[in-house]
C-alpha cells in the first residue's frame, strides 16, 4: 500500500509528503496528477448519503477535486463509505484490552451516583445528581461525551420527572451516562429504586420490568450475525420479543471512537421499522451499545405503565456477543434512612 499526503510535510512517518508547491502551486492539480499517473480503477472519496463519518468532503472541495481530475476519470469516482465505516467500527485487540477497565470506571461512577453518598431522599434533586456527575468526572480527570441524564418515575406521576424534582422514597431512578477515555467511549443506562421506610427490596413489578429488558437484551444479542443487517436484527428481535409477550423498543447503536459510532443502527426510539441507516451489515470485532427499553404495567403501582430503559456496552467477536463489563440485572437499591 502506497501512503501519500498531498501536502508539504509527511504525517508521523505513516504518510509520505507528495506535493512540491514550487513545481505545482495548485494543490488540487497535484492530487489529480498523482491519481492520473497511477490510473486506478476506482477513486474513493469521503462522501456518503447515510453516514456522517464517511461524509467529510465539503461541496467546495468536491468541486475543486472534480475540476482538477481529467474527465475520463470522473466515472471512476465512488464513495469511500465502506472503507471509512469498516476502519472506524473495527475494535482492535489493543483497544479491547483496555475497554473493560474504561467501562468498569463508568459503572463505578454510576454506582456512586446511585448511593446515599450522593442522594439524600427528600432533599437531593435529579439535576443535582446530574451536576454531581460532572464534578466527579472533573475530579477523576475524565471527560463526558454528553451531559448526564437523571430522571424519576414515580407512582401516580406521568412520564419522567427531571430537573429540580426532589428524589423521594418509592421513586424509580434512571440515568444515562457516558465517558471518553483514551478515545474510547462508554454509554450506559441503569435503574435504581429508593426504598421506602421498612422496605428491603424493590417492588416485584419493578424487578420484573428490568428482567424483561434483560430478556430483550438476550434476544437481541443472540440474533447478531456477520453479514446480517441492522434492520434484520431489529425485525427478528422484535418478532421474538413480542411473541414472548414483551413490549420492547430497540434503538441500539455501534460505539467506540464515537459515542454513537460508525456502522449500522438497530432501530431508533422513534422508528421501530426498517430504516436506511440500519441497512448496513454487521461485522466482526465491533462494539455496540445495547440500548433498549421495555414497558410493563406494575401491579404495586396500580397497573401504571413504567419505562425500563437499559443500555450496556458489548463486543461482537463474529460469533457471539459479550458485555464488556457485565450488565445490570438487579435494580440498585438506595436506602431512605441514614
Amino acid at each position: 500500500i502506497e501512503r501519500l499526503t498531498v501536502s508539504r510535510y509527511g504525517l508521523g512517518g505513516l504518510f509520505a509528503p507528495a506535493w512540491d508547491p514550487d513545481k505545482q502551486p495548485d494543490q488540487w492539480q497535484a492530487a489529480a496528477d498523482i491519481i492520473t499517473k497511477r490510473n486506478p480503477t476506482k477513486i474513493a472519496i469521503n462522501t456518503s448519503d447515510l453516514y456522517q463519518f464517511a461524509d467529510g468532503m465539503t461541496l467546495s472541495q468536491h468541486k475543486k477535486f472534480v475540476a482538477a481530475l481529467p474527465a475520463p476519470l470522473h466515472s471512476r469516482i465512488v464513495s469511500g463509505e465502506a472503507l471509512a465505516i469498516r476502519w472506524l467500527e473495527t475494535r482492535t485487540p489493543a483497544e479491547m484490552k483496555i475497554y473493560p477497565a474504561i467501562m468498569r470506571t463508568a459503572h463505578k461512577v454510576i454506582d456512586e451516583a446511585f448511593s446515599r453518598s450522593v442522594i439524600t431522599p427528600g432533599v437531593t434533586t435529579a439535576a443535582q445528581v446530574q451536576w454531581w456527575y460532572r464534578d466527579r468526572l472533573l475530579q477523576l480527570g475524565l471527560d463526558p461525551w454528553f451531559h448526564p441524564s437523571v430522571a424519576i418515575q414515580r407512582e401516580g406521576a406521568k412520564g419522567m420527572l427531571e430537573g429540580d424534582e426532589v428524589i423521594l422514597p418509592g421513586d424509580l431512578l434512571w440515568t444515562d451516562f457516558g465517558i471518553t477515555y483514551l478515545r474510547l467511549n462508554t454509554d450506559t443506562q441503569h435503574l435504581a429504586y429508593v426504598l421506602k421506610p421498612n422496605e428491603s427490596k424493590a417492588p416485584a413489578g419493578l424487578s420484573q420490568g428490568l428482567a424483561n429488558s434483560n430478556r430483550v437484551q438476550d434476544i437481541l444479542t443472540r440474533h447478531f450475525a456477520v453479514g446480517r443487517s441492522g434492520n434484520e436484527v431489529l425485525a427478528l428481535t422484535r418478532a421474538e420479543a413480542v411473541a414472548a409477550g414483551l413490549d420492547p423498543s430497540i434503538y441500539t447503536h455501534p460505539i467506540g471512537l464515537h459515542g454513537h459510532g460508525a456502522g449500522p443502527s438497530i432501530g431508533f426510539w422513534d422508528n421501530q421499522n426498517a430504516d436506511p441507516r440500519g441497512g448496513g451489515l454487521i461485522a466482526a470485532h465491533t462494539a455496540w451499545s445495547i440500548e433498549l427499553t421495555t414497558y410493563a404495567a406494575v401491579p404495586e403501582w396500580g397497573g401504571q405503565r413504567v419505562d425500563f430503559r437499559t443500555e450496556e456496552n458489548a463486543f461482537f467477536n463474529g460469533t457471539n456477543v459479550r458485555f464488556i463489563d457485565g450488565r445490570q440485572t438487579e435494580i440498585t437499591l438506595i436506602p431512605s434512612g441514614q
